[in-house]
C-alpha cells in the first residue's frame, strides 16, 4: 500500500528567491491591518466594553432597525445590533449597564427585552444573556493585551537564548505579522471581538511558534552541517526537508477546524475563524517571512559555535 505524500520526496522550492516579494506583500498586509483597526476599531464584545448582551432567535430574519426601535422604547440604552448565524435569524442586542446598577439590574432590563420582542415579533424566542461590568471589562482589556505582549516578548527572547538573536528577532517579527493580521480581519469583517478571540489569538502564537522552531531547529542543525554553503541555499534546503510536515500538519489542523466551523455553530464561529486564519497566516510566514528574514539579519553558517560543536561540524562538512 503506497503512502499519501501531499509533498514530493525531493522538493527544491526555491522559497529565498521570492522573498523581496513576500516581504512587500507582508508589509502591504501589516500596514493595511493596522489602518482597518485604527479606521473602523474592533467590534468588542460585552466582555470588554462591559453592559448586557442578548441574544434572540426569531422565526424568520428580522429587520434590525423595527428591532432597534422596540428596544429603545423601554429607556435601557442604546442598543447595538448584530445577526449572527449563517442564517442571521438569531440577533445579539448589546446594551449598556452602569458601574453603579443596583443588584439584579441586568435580569430586570433582560426581562423587559424579552417580553416586548415577543409582543412584538411573535415566535421570537430567548437564547442567553451575559453581563460585565466596566469595570471589570477595563481590566479584561488590559490582561489582554499584557498577555499577548507578554508572550510575543517571552518568545523572542527563548529563541534568542536558544539559537542566535537573529532567530529572536525573525520569530517576534513574524508573530507580530500573524497576530495583526488577526486583528485586521476582525476589524474588516466587525465580528465580536472577546476573550474567546483572545484565547484563539494566543493559541495562534503558540502554533506559529512551534511551526517556526521545527524550521528553525533544522536551519541550525544544517548551519553545523552544511558550514561552507551559502545561507540562502541552506535556507532554502532546510524548509523544503520540513515542508512535508509543515504542510501535513496545517492541513490536519485546518480540516478539524473547518469541521467545527460548519458544525460548531455561531458561538464558536469568531474563534474558529481567527484559528483558521492564523494557521493560514502562520505558515505563510513561518516559510517564507521567519526564515528568509534571517538572511537579512545577517545570519551565517557556524555562528556563536563552541569548540565541541565545531569540531564535530567539520566532521561532517562534505
Amino acid at each position: 500500500m503506497r503512502l499519501l505524500k501531499i509533498v514530493p520526496d525531493n522538493t527544491n522550492i526555491q522559497f529565498v528567491r521570492a522573498r523581496h516579494v513576500a516581504f512587500a506583500i507582508t508589509a502591504l498586509l501589516t500596514i493595511a491591518a493596522i489602518g482597518l483597526v485604527f479606521a473602523r476599531g474592533l467590534n468588542f464584545g460585552v466582555d470588554f466594553v462591559g453592559g448586557v448582551a442578548i441574544e434572540e432567535k426569531f422565526v424568520t430574519v428580522p429587520p434590525l432597525d423595527q428591532i432597534r426601535s422596540t428596544v429603545d422604547e423601554l429607556g435601557v440604552g442604546e442598543a447595538a445590533l448584530q445577526q449572527l448565524g449563517s442564517d442571521s435569524q438569531t440577533v445579539s442586542i448589546r446594551l449598556p449597564l452602569p458601574d453603579d446598577a443596583p443588584e439584579g439590574a441586568a435580569d430586570a432590563v433582560v426581562e423587559k427585552v424579552k417580553s416586548a420582542l415577543a409582543a412584538k415579533f411573535p415566535g421570537a424566542t430567548f437564547s442567553n444573556y451575559t453581563t460585565v461590568s466596566g469595570k471589570v471589562s477595563d481590566e479584561l482589556i488590559r490582561n489582554g493585551v499584557l498577555a499577548v505582549l507578554l508572550a510575543v516578548f517571552g518568545i523572542a527572547v527563548f529563541s534568542w537564548f536558544r539559537y542566535e538573536w537573529q532567530f529572536g528577532v525573525s520569530t517576534a517579527v513574524a508573530i507580530l505579522h500573524d497576530v495583526l493580521m488577526t486583528l485586521g480581519f476582525f476589524a474588516l469583517t466587525r465580528m465580536a471581538f472577546d476573550l474567546n478571540i483572545v484565547a484563539a489569538v494566543l493559541t495562534i502564537i503558540g502554533y506559529s511558534i512551534n511551526d517556526k522552531m521545527v524550521i528553525d531547529d533544522r536551519i541550525r542543525e544544517n548551519m553545523r552541517k552544511f558550514r561552507k554553503m551559502d545561507m540562502p541555499q541552506l535556507i532554502d534546503l532546510s524548509v523544503n526537508e520540513t515542508l512535508p510536515r509543515t504542510v501535513m500538519t496545517s492541513l490536519t489542523i485546518l480540516l478539524a477546524l473547518g469541521s467545527l466551523l460548519i458544525f460548531g455553530g455561531h458561538v464558536l464561529r469568531g474563534f474558529t475563524s481567527a484559528m483558521i486564519l492564523g494557521v493560514i497566516v502562520g505558515t505563510y510566514s513561518s516559510v517564507y517571512v521567519s526564515s528568509s528574514l534571517l538572511i537579512t539579519l545577517k545570519l551565517k553558517p557556524g555562528t556563536k559555535m563552541g569548540p565541541s560543536e565545531a569540531t564535530a561540524a567539520e566532521r561532517m562538512t562534505p
